[in-house]
Parts: C-alpha cells; sequence; structure tokens
C-alpha cells in the first residue's frame, strides 16, 4: 500500500459505517485538510440493486451523494485526528448534479476538495468518475464535533 492509501480496516476506524451502508472501499490518496480520492467498487450484489430498478439495475443517486459524503467525511475524520473523539455530520448538499448512469461493474473514483473551513464547519466539492468519465459532483457542508462536546 502506498504512503496515504487506506484499506477497508482503516477505514472503519475513520467511519461509524458498517455493511450495508458503508460505500468506501479504498482511499488511495490524502492531503489532511486539502483533499482526498476514494474509490467504491459497485457490484451487483448491492442490496440496492434489487428494487433499482429490477432488469435495469441503475445506484441511486443518492447513493453516489452518500459516498461522495463518506469520503469527505474520512478526510475531514482524518485531518482532526488527536483531538478528542471527532465525529462528522453532513449539514448540506447544493449543486448535485447527475451526469450518468452508475450501474454494476463500475469502479467510482470519488475526489474530494475542501473549499473552505471554518472550524467545526468544513465545506467541500466533490466529483464521482467512472473511468475518465463525470457521473456526479456537489458541493458539501460538515461540521466536526467532539463526541464528549457540550451543546
Amino acid at each position: 500500500m502506498a504512503e496515504g492509501d487506506l484499506d477497508i480496516l482503516q477505514i472503519q476506524t475513520l467511519l461509524p459505517h458498517r455493511y450495508p451502508f458503508l460505500l468506501v472501499d479504498r482511499i488511495i490518496e490524502v492531503e489532511n485538510a486539502k483533499r482526498i480520492v476514494g474509490i467504491k467498487n459497485v457490484t451487483a450484489n448491492e442490496q440496492f440493486f434489487q428494487g433499482h430498478f429490477p432488469g435495469r439495475p441503475i445506484m441511486p443517486g443518492v447513493l453516489l451523494l452518500e459516498v461522495m459524503a463518506q469520503v469527505g467525511g474520512v478526510l475531514a475524520r482524518k485531518t482532526a485526528m488527536g483531538k478528542g473523539r471527532p465525529t462528522v455530520f453532513l449539514t448540506g448538499i447544493e449543486k448535485a448534479k447527475f451526469r450518468r448512469p452508475v450501474v454494476p461493474g463500475d469502479q467510482l473514483r470519488v475526489e474530494v476538495e475542501v473549499i473552505r473551513r471554518k472550524d467545526p464547519f468544513w465545506k467541500m466539492t466533490g466529483r464521482i468518475l467512472v473511468e475518465s468519465l463525470l457521473v456526479c459532483e456537489a458541493e458539501m457542508t460538515a461540521m466536526v464535533r467532539d463526541e464528549g462536546a457540550e451543546d
């Protein structure tokens, strides 16, 4: 594994998500507080394909946004490590666009960059590519809070 790579076990130490909702398979690049690149392998065995849509499986757009948010969450959580027990909450999605359908067999390359950061809020832009084709893009806002913090 190259520097910046995270496998599924390492990702599970950073995200609270588990099967069937953990949607990140690998992190291949990390530049703390700046950018991250993750991979999601889409297989015919994904539960959502049973109903979306029978005979013509297409990954739901909301799950594409969730993949992007989880990759951004890994970046925020990894950056905040050493500062208590940070939890990342998605607080907003803007400018979401879906360009092409995602089907079984596709490998998603998820690229997320930080636009600005003013603790506890992060503004990020993300895009998902299959091969070199853009399939989804959006801006996301997240809040990073220490699990022990008071309101």
